[in-house]
């Protein structure tokens, strides 16, 4: 028995999680299984949305201003009970999410293919669910460490777990469409924040769920006081949504969990035939895990990976800021005033405005995910990250020049198609890994090469926010702070061009022979029955009235944020 299978194996050890219990049945639809995937990415994307709890928690002592003490060291916040956290420490949560996410998808990503995605979702759930619990104490106690330890730490175990757990499953059950199906159920990771973070914010501050101007046509869902939130004058209301959040996305979770299941030995979609490898670069046959690393190919992708996300992240952490500093009074009307020139509650009102382009930025990084995916299966792989490269380049190169322009629509729009080839880049590169290596270890190899995301959420960043300080320094007005950044992202994409065009098929000694398929295969099938391709009646697919409720399960909260997103967005214009 492994590490992994020893740290893991208790939870769900009386077999009633084993990946033999989740094996498929003769009627199973497998248009089942994406919206199984998109309960879990759905709950565990509101990582993307804490910030939205930065500032209430900033003033968890000081209820109405932050109770600060300037001298106090990262360490000595870690456990104070006097002092108020500040915005930078709980912004290491971050660090935590995506560091933990790519670690423990890697560490687990082997234990993951044995034990099938049904046992992997119960973990994420008790571990994103358990986290977000643990992180509610740490709140209640004003224990800085007990919620990194909650949140970061073991929710970013159940986010790495989470996140991979459909991936093989998927790709298996749609052979045909590998690029769409990655990208529905990624698609989910993306869009967690776009549900999470306006429900956190009135589960705390309380207000209408939903209300939309636009010229005439108003409509609003629950009156100002529908739900009063958990704020108080004694207490700002977080430790209360971490704990309703937690048990929310602990139910969501589980559903999804349980309605997992795997292909049976043999299936395939009726009618359906693989591609010539001769004539694509999907391979036939499968690289183990042990040695996809040991590949030209792998470090290739990770690298690809790494390039694009880090390009994207950066402007996603300053896309509010850089909105503001570049468009200043042109937001509001006064095109004459520079961002230094503006008043308070006119810098008040632009942050507003820049707040609904994060949201919509966020809505095309969703998008993107479904549209580039599915987008690779007619393209192919390889060409779709050309195009990510070759099309990022020359709107991050023409980024300054539309603000030049003063043209928010140009500039809006830029950042918009940027946002939805960094989402593209998650949710095809399951599919490429599938095309290099096969299909029998793609979800481990797949967890391995996510530490490029770790990698990438510290580069991106780091480069934006440093050349920000650095030419904030030497005098550079605001709306010119991020040109010379435009054209060091450009160079990173250059970069991941150049990585892209040297992947080649995967040299044939790495391949498994058909022996050692046939047995791995055997072991993980021991209790099924070989079945004939298309027995399930289910072809190349379609909805059934099971699966369009689960669908129309999964839709009606991601409409919700959908609406949420467009009602701050159309503020910009």
């Amino acid at each position: 028995m492994t590490t992994a299978d020893t740290v893991l194996a208790p939870i769900g050890a009386s077999g009633f999680l084993d990946r033999e219990r989740t094996i498929a049945t003769a009627g199973f639809n497998r248009w089942l299984v994406p919206p199984a995937a998109l309960c879990i990415h759905l709950c565990i994307g509101m990582a993307y949305g804490f910030s939205v709890f930065w500032l209430p928690l900033s003033r968890a002592i000081g209820l109405t201003a932050p109770k600060a003490c300037p001298d106090m060291s990262l360490w000595q916040e870690l456990f104070t009970t006097t002092c108020d956290w500040k915005v930078a420490s709980l912004g290491w949560m971050y660090t935590l999410f995506f560091v933990l996410l790519g670690v423990s998808a890697a560490i687990w990503g082997g234990w993951l293919e044995r034990a099938g995605p049904r046992k992997a979702g119960v973990v994420a759930a008790c571990c994103w669910g358990g986290g977000l619990l643990i992180g509610a104490f740490g709140v209640y106690v004003h224990q800085l460490w007990i919620m990194w330890l909650g949140c970061g730490v073991i929710g970013g175990v159940g986010l790495g777990l989470g996140y991979i757990s459909p991936v093989s499953t998927l790709i298996k059950w749609f052979p045909d469409r590998r690029g769409m199906a990655t990208g529905m159920a990624i698609m989910g990771f993306g869009g967690g924040a776009m549900i999470g973070a306006p429900l956190a914010n009135i589960l705390v501050n309380g207000g209408k769920f939903l209300s939309f101007d636009l010229g005439s046509f108003h409509f609003e869902l629950g009156a100002p006081g529908f739900f009063p939130g958990f704020k108080s004058a004694a207490d700002v209301g977080v430790w209360q949504t971490f704990l309703l959040m937690g048990v929310i996305y602990f139910v969501f979770m589980m559903i999804g969990a349980f309605a997992y299941r795997v292909i049976p030995t043999g299936w395939q979609p009726e009618g359906w035939t693989a591609p010539t490898e001769k004539k694509s670069m999907i391979t036939e046959h499968h690289v183990h895990l042990n040695n996809a690393h040991k590949t030209p190919q792998f470090w290739l992708i990770w690298w690809v990976l790494c390039l694009n996300v880090s390009a994207g992240i950066g402007v996603i952490g300053m896309a509010s800021p850089m909105l503001q500093e570049i468009f200043a009074g042109k937001l509001i009307g006064h095109p004459e005033l520079s961002f230094g020139q503006l008043s308070v509650e006119q810098k008040a009102a632009i942050a507003a405005i820049a707040a609904g382009f994060a949201g919509l930025l966020s809505l095309f990084n969703i998008g993107g995910r479904f549209f580039w995916a599915s987008m690779s299966d007619l393209m192919g792989r390889k060409n779709t990250y050309y195009t990510f490269f070759i099309l990022g380049i020359v709107l991050y190169a023409l980024a300054p020049t539309f603000a030049a322009m003063g043209s928010k629509l140009f500039f809006v729009l830029a950042f918009c198609i940027i946002l939805s080839m960094y989402g593209g880049g998650f949710a095809t590169v399951p599919a490429y890994l599938a095309d290099m290596f096969g299909t029998q270890f793609v979800g481990a190899i797949h967890g391995r090469l996510l530490t490029a995301w770790s990698t990438a959420g510290i580069i991106g960043p780091v480069v934006v926010n440093y050349i920000r300080e650095f030419q904030l320094a030497a005098g550079v007005p605001r709306d010119k702070l991020y040109d010379t950044t435009m054209y060091i992202l450009c160079a990173m994409l250059i970069a991941g061009l150049i990585c892209n065009y040297l992947i080649r098929p995967v040299n044939p000694k790495w391949n498994m022979s058909a022996e050692e398929v046939a047995k791995l295969q055997a072991a993980s099938a021991k209790s099924e029955a070989v079945i004939q391709h298309g027995s399930f009646g289910i072809g190349k697919g379609g909805l059934d009235v099971s699966a369009a409720l689960f669908w129309a399960f999964v839709a009606i909260p991601i409409a919700w944020g959908v609406l949420k997103t467009l009602e701050s967005a159309v503020k910009i214009f």
